[in-house]
């Protein structure tokens, strides 16, 4: 059994069709439905039990949960409002909550990947995972590099995977109900298809207008990445002869290692929604010292962290894929 949180969410429901996609369907979805229309992200999607999250932490609490049926737990559930201002629900929802799946776990040597972000790097030009380069900008990027910083000091009591990755700008297929939250290439493409143009800002931080640039990185390969360090699809743990894949620990940066702007993805877009007049607006005054003008993960501990050499899907080929029919 493979546990999914967050799963209705858009991360987590891409997550449980790639886990399909490799032929598994003992999976348990956890999630709060009260945004309703996220059912639809899970269209198509094979399961075999759904709990909502209230219901699914008082069992974990309890435990009651039979942990040796449960093969990995795949923490993806959190409040990725950004604009959330709400710090005790921030608290409870992405670090609490985490802390009492952690505890879970490496009771039970439960392999745990877990959802983490680029915002805890906040203004920060160097993203590579060390404190001193990890200065968040609101509740949330500080909601879980609090989360981060408790793993750090508990992995050398653990003898189990725990691996946290730090997620750049994902985009790709259902994002729809995410809303402002959604990635810019969703909210370019609507753009287009709405009004046959594409705002974005005048230059600012330095970089010209359009210029801003991030690492975009394709939902399918952090799906990928999370089944890896989880050893799910690895031969040895699928034998059902009492093998179980290696052990993985540390935080991560989960992005393709290049940047590209947003004048880019406008470019690319055209491709699929055909041409798009470009409007340049002023940068607001209320994002001064609150936006990321710049993220680009270094990958380097990635790739030396057992040898993941998984190749990331260009942003060519995955907005391509994203809108594909």
């Amino acid at each position: 059994m493979i546990l999914v949180t967050g799963g209705a969410g858009f991360i987590g429901s891409n997550l449980i069709h790639e886990l399909n996609r490799i032929g598994e369907t003992e999976i348990v979805c956890v999630d709060n439905l009260t945004d309703s229309a996220k059912f639809r992200n899970l269209e198509g999607a094979k399961f075999f039990d759904y709990m909502d999250k209230r219901e699914f932490r008082r069992v974990i609490e309890s435990k009651v949960l039979s942990a040796k049926r449960i093969r990995a737990i795949l923490h993806q559930g959190a409040c990725s409002d950004t604009l959330e201002d709400d710090g005790a629900y921030m608290m409870d929802n992405n670090f609490t909550y985490s802390k009492e799946l952690l505890h879970y776990a490496a009771q039970h040597c439960i392999p745990f990947v877990y959802a983490s972000t680029a915002a805890v790097y906040g203004l920060s030009e160097r993203f590579t995972p060390d404190p001193e380069n990890e200065h968040p900008l609101n509740v949330y990027g500080f909601s879980k590099l609090v989360f981060d910083n408790y793993v750090r000091r508990l992995l050398p009591t653990i003898e189990s995977t725990v691996v946290g990755l730090r997620y750049f700008n994902v985009y790709g297929p259902r994002e729809l109900y995410k809303g402002r939250m959604a990635s810019v290439i969703q909210h370019f493409s609507k753009q287009m298809k709405e009004t046959g143009a594409v705002r974005m800002f005048q230059g600012s931080g330095g970089y010209g207008d359009g210029e801003q640039r991030r690492d975009f990185v394709y939902v399918r390969d952090l799906c990928r990445m999370n089944l890896f360090f989880a050893g799910i699809g690895d031969e040895a743990f699928r034998s059902g002869m009492g093998e179980v894949a290696d052990v993985y620990q540390g935080i991560f940066n989960a992005g393709t290692g290049t940047s590209r702007s947003f004048n880019a993805v406008a470019q690319t877009l055209e491709r699929v929604n055909g041409p798009a007049k470009i409007e340049y607006i002023p940068f607001p005054a209320d994002l001064n010292g609150r936006y990321q003008h710049f993220t680009e993960a270094d990958v380097t501990s990635l790739r030396l962290a057992g040898q993941y050499t998984q190749p990331f899907t260009s942003l060519e080929d995955g907005i391509a894929e994203t809108f594909a029919g």
